[in-house]
């Protein structure tokens, strides 16, 4: 596996190294050795799946509140995704500012979203599936977002949105979430 830094300090994009033949390839996507040496967890308590009909579906941004905050690392299994995170790290120096990266089953890379970080998807694809390995258990009452249009983060999601849950549509801004 090769462990790339982004351009915000914290999350990390994992990039498998496949070994092909005439059947396919194979890759490790996990190892804890390989994870621990590159500083990222190497324990995770839940696994979810998110299964999405449509291309331009458009789920986030999610986050779990203090202290119940949790990391992730998202795989996109079937289909691609535009991935973004949201550094809502009060302290940090990148304070605000947002990552996106393409996951796909093409490039069967992962994005490691560490806590504090707001995150959401698109789909660019039907019948999308991704997966995510949970850094915390999930606690209902921490969950919150923030408005995946807020102009004060200025996303440029690629596609028109086609389908997105009343819970997201009904996040606040940024601003009000601060206060």
């Amino acid at each position: 596996m090769r462990f790339s830094a982004l351009p915000i300090k914290g999350p990390v994009l994992v990039e498998v190294e496949p070994t092909n033949d005439e059947r396919g390839f194979f890759a490790r996507i996990f190892c804890e050795k390989e994870f621990a040496a590159a500083g990222l967890p190497v324990r995770f308590p839940q696994a979810n799946i998110s299964f999405n009909h449509r291309r331009g579906t458009l789920r986030g941004m999610h986050f779990q509140a203090f202290p119940h905050e949790e990391s992730k690392l998202v795989r996109c299994a079937r289909g691609s995704i535009h991935d973004v995170i949201i550094d809502l790290r009060g302290s940090s120096p990148t304070l605000g500012r947002s990552v996106a990266v393409t996951l796909s089953e093409v490039n069967n890379a992962a994005l490691f979203v560490p806590p504090g970080f707001a995150h959401g998807f698109q789909t660019l694809e039907d019948n999308t599936e991704v997966l995510y390995f949970m850094g915390a258990d999930y606690v209902p009452q921490a969950a919150a977002g923030v408005r995946w249009d807020d102009p004060a983060f200025g996303i440029a999601w690629p596609l028109p949105v086609s389908m997105i849950s009343e819970r997201d549509l009904l996040y606040p801004d940024w601003a009000k979430v601060q206060s």
